[in-house]
C-alpha cells in the first residue's frame, strides 16, 4: 500500500489496520454486488417494452415544494443518497490519515500520489480527444468506484494480498475526495452565498457536538439534514455536505497506538452504522436510477461509442487511470528508492490500476452535472461509462488471474497463526520491525 520505513512499496502494514480493512471490504463487496444488480436491472428495464415506466419512475417528483425540495427520484438518489456515500468516504478518509497507517506521511505518499495521477491523466486524455468540443466532461473519467471495484475483487481476487486490497481502497477514498472537490469547484453554476454561509451554522453546531462525543441522533440528525438542505439550496452539489460532515467527526488518535483509550471512537461508531446503509441502499439505488440507458441496438451502440465524448471517457477510464496510477506509483518508488514488497511484481500494480478505472457511481454523477440530465450527451455519457468500466474490470481481472497462484501462496503465509494468539505471525513480525 505504501512506501514504508524499510523502503518497500505495497508493504503489509499493521494487523490492526489489515483487520479493519478486511471488515470494510466485506461490507463493500456486498454493496458492490447490489450495485451491479441495480445497474443490470436499470439497463434491462430501460431497454424493455416497459422503458416508459422506467423514465416515469426516475422522474417521479416527491418532497416539500416550499423548501425547494420537490425533487425527482433520480435527483434524490444523486443529491441525497450519495451524500450518505460521501459521508462514509469522509469518515474513512479521516480515519486513515488520523489514526490509520497513513498517518505516517511516508506511508501515505504512494496512494495519495497515485490517486492524483489517476485523476490528472484521464482528464488530460479526455481534453485531448475533445479539444475545442465538449470539454465540460473532463472530470467524468477521473473517479474510481469503490463498491464496483471491490465486487470484482471478491470474484477474481479472493487471495489477493492485503496490501494490494488496502492500496485500492485507500486510493479510491482519496480519489473520491478529489472528485467531490472538483464537483464543488467546477460544477457549481449559480452560487447562493447566503445559503452557503448559512450552512456553516448547523455544520459548526454538528462539529461541536461530535467533538464532545455526543451521539444523540435526535440532535445530530436534524443538524446534518439542515446542513444538507442549505448546501443544496446554495447551488453547490449537496453531496459536498456529506464529506464535510464526515470530516467533522473525531477519531481517537490513541486507538492507533493501542493506548489506554483504545476502542471504537465516534468516527468508527458512525462508520459502523452508516456503511451498510451506504453500500446496501444508497449506491445500489443510485445505480438503479442512473444506469438505465437506451442502447438502441447495435447501430445505436456503435454511434454512441464513436462519439468524441464517449471516446474521451473510455480512453480516460481504461488508459488514463491505469497509466496515471501505475506511472505515479513507479515514479514515487524511484524517487524514494523503495522496492516492491517480497513476492510482488509491477504486474500486480498493473492489475490494481486497471480496476481503479471502474468509474461507475461518481462518474455517472459528474456526467449528469457536466451535461445535464436528459441532454443529448446524457445517453452517450452513460454508455461510455458503462463500457469503459466494464473494459477496465475485464482487463484487471485478466491480469490478476494470471498471478493467482502467487497470491494464494502469499495468502497462506498471511494467515498462519502458529501461537494461536489471534494475530497472524507475519503481522507480529511486521509490527515488531516498525517499532
Amino acid at each position: 500500500m505504501h512506501a514504508s520505513r524499510n523502503g518497500t512499496v505495497f508493504g503489509r502494514g499493521s494487523w490492526r489496520e489489515a483487520s479493519r480493512i478486511a471488515d470494510i471490504l466485506r461490507k463493500e463487496t456486498i454493496g458492490g454486488a447490489l450495485l451491479l444488480a441495480g445497474a443490470v436491472i436499470a439497463l434491462v428495464w430501460a431497454n424493455s417494452p416497459w422503458s416508459s415506466a422506467y423514465e416515469d419512475f426516475r422522474s417521479f417528483t416527491i418532497g416539500p415544494a416550499a423548501l425547494h425540495l420537490d425533487l425527482s427520484i433520480a435527483t434524490w438518489a444523486a443529491d441525497g443518497l450519495l451524500a450518505i456515500f460521501f459521508f462514509v468516504a469522509g469518515l474513512e478518509l479521516k480515519r486513515e490519515f488520523v489514526a490509520g497507517d497513513l498517518r505516517d506521511p511516508r506511508k501515505a505518499a504512494v496512494p495519495v500520489a497515485a490517486a492524483v495521477g489517476g485523476v490528472v491523466l484521464p482528464a488530460l486524455l479526455y481534453l485531448l480527444v475533445n479539444a475545442g468540443g465538449a470539454t465540460e466532461g473532463w472530470a467524468i473519467p477521473a473517479a474510481t468506484d469503490i463498491a464496483f471495484a471491490l465486487a470484482v475483487l471478491a470474484v477474481v481476487g479472493r487471495f489477493l494480498p492485503t496490501a494490494l486490497r488496502t492500496f485500492l481502497l485507500t486510493l479510491a477514498v482519496v480519489d473520491d475526495l478529489i472528485a467531490i472537490t472538483i464537483i464543488a469547484a467546477f460544477y457549481t453554476d449559480d452560487l447562493a452565498v447566503g445559503a452557503l454561509l448559512g450552512s456553516l451554522v448547523p455544520l459548526a453546531l454538528f462539529t461541536v457536538l461530535v467533538q464532545r462525543r455526543v451521539r444523540s441522533w435526535w440532535l445530530l440528525l436534524p443538524l446534518a439534514v439542515l446542513t444538507w438542505v442549505l448546501v443544496h439550496e446554495s447551488g453547490v452539489h449537496a453531496t459536498v455536505a456529506g464529506v464535510l460532515l464526515g470530516l467533522a467527526v473525531p477519531v481517537i488518535r490513541s486507538q492507533a497506538a493501542g493506548g489506554p483509550d483504545a476502542g471504537p471512537g465516534l468516527a468508527e461508531h458512525f462508520e459502523h452504522r452508516f456503511r451498510p446503509l451506504s453500500a446496501g441502499v444508497a449506491v445500489p439505488v443510485f445505480a438503479l436510477t442512473a444506469a438505465g440507458v437506451q442502447v438502441g441496438g447495435w447501430s445505436g451502440l456503435t454511434s454512441a461509442l464513436t462519439d468524441p465524448i464517449a471516446m474521451g471517457i473510455m480512453l480516460g477510464l481504461v488508459v488514463g487511470k491505469s497509466v496515471g496510477i501505475l506511472g505515479t506509483t513507479w515514479l514515487v518508488s524511484k524517487l524514494t528508492h523503495a522496492k516492491l514488497a517480497e513476492g510482488l511484481k509491477w504486474i500486480d500494480a498493473v492489475g490494481i490500476s486497471f480496476l481503479a478505472g471502474i468509474g461507475f457511481t461518481v462518474s455517472l454523477l459528474i456526467g449528469e452535472l457536466a451535461f445535464g440530465e436528459g441532454s443529448d450527451a446524457d445517453d452517450v455519457v452513460r454508455v461510455a461509462i458503462l463500457t469503459g468500466s466494464l473494459a477496465a474490470a475485464v482487463l484487471g481481472t485478466i491480469v490478476l488471474r494470471i498471478r493467482n497462484r502467487t497470491y494464494r501462496r502469499i495468502h497462506e503465509e498471511e494467515t498462519v497463526d502458529a501461537n494461536a494468539d489471534g494475530v497472524p505471525d507475519v503481522y507480529e513480525r511486521t509490527d515488531e520491525q516498525d517499532r
